[in-house]
């Protein structure tokens, strides 16, 4: 086996070599023999937090580890398509939230994505189609007619029809690395490229279809994270929420006028800078939040009260040092990690807005 290259890990003001080798080791020490990786041991896991925290393993070159989490996931895949939302940890992988999130479930074709590109295993992709598949068929039975993908499916069937303007930039995103996947497998599916059009119209056009969530910043960056916004668009979404939202030296708060900045939120954010070209500002943000690191594991508190100058809540999850991770590869040039966030190389299906 050769030996992982982490050189586009270390980043001035954020991460050294030995830092970011610490920070990987931290997040394998919170992943079971099994593959699955819990927010931290002891706690429940998400498929999407899981899935961040397997990319990031990807990115520091991890790759056996980050394909046990795949395997995880392809494992407890229910009949539908769908996940639970989330799962305690423990023997027994008790379900505590029997609900079937959409932008969960898609989140697979991003990051099985991500590992073939980190990889070129023909073999994993193959194995892994059918799982992509049955996630994303299982998250476009929820897309409404406005193009907003649904929130939800209750333990009992309900469709929860709202649509989250968070979850549905996610799922925007996945559905073109699936697209993605489809495409190198040459097994073209034209209603994924139909419904990926749609609800990128959706996000650009109609927010009125989209729950209120304005005072989360997700909502502020997550359509441009997910590649729904680009250009002079994007530039312009980041300054209108810029005042509302950083917190100079500190981070990125998580709702406002909450005094609480958050890691996950913050790299979040940097990863959605560098999609726009704004490195500078993107790096800036990850020196901020240098205050939520825990030297002894590497890991990264998940935020901080200002107000009260305290850490809060007292975890140290895999999923925030996954972010940041995941941030720093961008910005150091990971190929895996650009191709899969930068959106230049992902099939963008069909378009209605160019008919409108």
């Amino acid at each position: 086996m050769t030996t992982p290259r982490t050189e586009h890990l270390v980043l001035p003001g954020v991460l050294t070599a030995e830092e970011a080798a610490v920070t990987v080791r931290g997040i394998l020490a919170e992943q079971r023999e099994d593959g699955a990786i819990p927010w931290f041991r002891g706690h429940h896991l998400d498929p999407w937090d899981h899935t961040e925290a397997a990319m990031a393993l990807d990115a520091a070159g991890e790759h056996e580890a980050a394909e046990r989490a795949y395997l995880w996931l392809a494992a407890q895949q229910l009949q539908d398509g769908s996940w639970y939302a989330a799962y305690a940890d423990g023997d027994a992988d008790a379900v505590t939230d029997r609900g079937r999130e959409t932008n969960f479930v898609a989140y697979i074709a991003v990051g099985v994505w991500h590992h073939y590109l980190a990889t070129g295993d023909d073999t994993f992709l193959d194995r892994m189609w059918p799982t992509v598949f049955a996630a994303v068929e299982f998250v476009l039975q929820l897309q409404q007619p406005g193009g907003e993908i649904g929130w939800k499916r209750e333990d009992d069937g309900t469709e929860v029809k709202d649509g989250l303007l968070t979850g549905s930039s996610s799922v925007h995103h996945a559905l073109r690395c699936a697209l993605a996947i489809a495409e190198e497998r040459e097994e073209p599916q034209p209603d994924w490229e139909l419904a990926v059009g749609a609800l990128r119209h959706a996000i650009r056009r109609h927010p009125e279809r989209f729950l209120d969530k304005g005072r989360y910043s997700m909502d502020w960056y997550y359509p441009v994270l997910g590649g729904a916004l680009t250009g002079a668009e994007a530039k312009s979404r980041i300054e209108e929420g810029w005042e509302r939202f950083v917190v100079p030296g500190l981070g990125v708060r998580c709702v406002v006028p909450n005094p609480w900045v958050t890691g996950g939120e913050s790299a979040e954010l940097a990863l959605a800078l560098w999609v726009v070209g704004e490195s500078d500002r993107a790096l800036e943000i990850l020196q901020s939040i240098q205050h939520l690191r825990d030297a002894d594991s590497g890991l990264y508190w998940t935020g901080y009260v200002f107000d009260a100058k305290a850490v809060w809540p007292r975890e140290l999850t895999t999923w925030t040092a996954g972010s940041l991770l995941l941030a720093v590869a961008a910005l150091g040039g990971h190929e895996a990690t650009c191709a899969v966030f930068s959106g230049e190389l992902l099939p963008t299906g069909l378009d209605p807005d160019c008919c409108q």
